[in-house]
């Protein structure tokens, strides 16, 4: 059953407490006040289905859960953490309406409503608070700029030999937990897990004399790390096979799960199989597969010094501001995300068509040179030619209005480089594509709530 309102959250513990704990910080309370607005929780009720929203156990109240998470995500705490610093805070749990008395979730609770409400109510939300702002506080917005970033995944950095040592543990580790549903003598999966240690090791010390010889040796260890896994898969999907041969009658369904999920992590083994050969033999790897755990991140190289290739994700960021001054601070549309490494242009229709479903038409809009006149022109068709502004290729005006512009358009390096220190946006915590774009979702949520609550000071 769907539970909007927290309810009470005053009680007789609270009348002893001194009038400065009662009340909440300044930042909060401007907060508090935004929140209060019914129409934010509009989302989640249009996404919850019909039949469950007067049946069923009793859910988190979503005002609490909305208010969490943007804790969450202005203090980079993990789930855990959240709770338990909320649970030890007066004004936090004045904050997320939870009485002084009263219990909060466990972590899993908002952990998995998180997932359930999925980004698609995030973004909605967003667009409530950027309507809100244009309907209360008078916002135009004037000025735009649009820049993509690099969201990156929970993941190690990647290497064969470090995926196939993943690989072999995971898929005993699994086999060992199917046990006990298999029939006796079924052969299970070995665990050859300190083989391929063995190899890691020898890697290690081989890299260490830096010749040419060195490299021969290592793309010889690779290969035996990849065998070792590929022999490793095929012996998970034959105890895969075998668990659904045994799927009949009571639990079933649950074998028929678990065969699933071997099947699954077999198959991404394979992949790095795959992979290792492929490298072995001088051939080209597309999609390149970087974690088990998170098999849509992609390689991601961006020119940068200091970290030249990212595994993750392609975020692109449009910034809508009333000026092009210094220091101008606007809000945010919800993030337009591809698989892999898309381009600008890629990306842009998912941003003209947010735009577009707010009804803002900006005078201006600056990109960098990232972006390609023709295909810019043919995404945002109802811009004139002088309103558009492409650094190094297409830049009209006078030098005065040129100038102008490339202030703006480097500020939105600022602006990503504050995202990624003060929302959580530099990597995402949640795995996969659809994880992502929750986790991005929460952190431009909260940005513009932070955005709006200065603008009704």
């Amino acid at each position: 059953m769907l539970t909007l309102s927290a309810g009470q959250v005053a009680s007789l513990w609270d009348e002893v407490l001194p009038v400065e704990v009662r009340e909440l910080p300044e930042d909060l309370a401007r907060l508090d006040r935004v929140l209060a607005d019914p129409e934010l929780l509009r989302p989640i009720v249009e996404a919850w289905p019909v039949s469950a929203r007067e049946c069923g156990r009793p859910t988190l109240a979503m005002e609490t859960f909305v208010r969490l998470m943007v804790v969450k995500q202005r203090t980079g705490w993990g789930y855990e953490t959240l709770l338990r610093e909320v649970s030890d805070s007066l004004h936090l749990r004045r904050f997320c309406l939870v009485a002084i008395a009263e219990r909060l979730p466990d972590e899993s609770t908002v952990r998995k409503l998180a997932r359930r409400l999925g980004p698609g109510v995030v973004a909605e939300m967003t667009r409530v608070v950027i309507a809100k702002a244009m309907r209360e506080t008078r916002f135009r917005a004037r000025a735009a700029r649009v820049d993509s970033t690099v969201v990156e995944a929970d993941v190690r950095y990647p290497t064969d030999v470090m995926l196939a040592l993943q690989g072999v543990r995971g898929l005993a580790r699994e086999a060992r937990k199917l046990k006990p549903l298999l029939k006796a003598g079924t052969r299970g999966v070995r665990d050859r897990s300190r083989s391929v240690g063995r190899v890691m090791r020898s890697i290690s010390r081989t890299l260490r004399h830096r010749t040419g010889e060195a490299k021969k040796q290592v793309l010889a260890l690779n290969q035996q790390a990849g065998k070792l896994i590929a022999r490793t898969a095929r012996e998970a999907r034959a105890v895969a096979a075998a668990l659904r041969a045994r799927a009949r009658g009571r639990g079933a369904r649950a074998k028929l799960r678990s065969a699933e999920r071997l099947e699954e992590l077999a198959g991404r083994c394979q992949r790095v199989a795959e992979q290792i050969d492929r490298r072995v033999r001088g051939l080209k790897i597309s999609e390149r597969l970087v974690s088990l755990a998170d098999p849509d991140a992609r390689p991601i190289r961006k020119g940068k010094l200091g970290k030249p290739t990212e595994f993750g994700y392609v975020a692109q960021l449009c910034e809508l501001s009333e000026n092009t001054r210094s220091g101008a601070r606007g809000f945010i549309l919800p993030v337009a995300h591809g698989l892999g490494n898309p381009s600008e242009n890629t990306l842009l229709p998912l941003t003209a068509g947010e735009l577009e479903r707010a009804g803002i038409r900006p005078r201006e809009l600056v990109v960098d040179g990232g972006f390609q006149w023709r295909p810019t022109r043919e995404a945002l068709p109802d811009l004139d030619d002088e309103q558009v502004q492409i650094a190094g290729q297409h830049e009209p005006g006078s030098r005065r209005t040129r100038r102008r512009r490339a202030r703006f358009r480097t500020g939105m390096e600022g602006r990503i480089s504050h995202l990624k220190r003060g929302y959580g946006l530099r990597r995402s915590r949640l795995k996969e594509h659809e994880g992502m774009k929750i986790w991005t979702g929460w952190a431009i949520f909260a940005y513009d709530l932070d955005t709006l609550t200065i603008r009704t000071r």
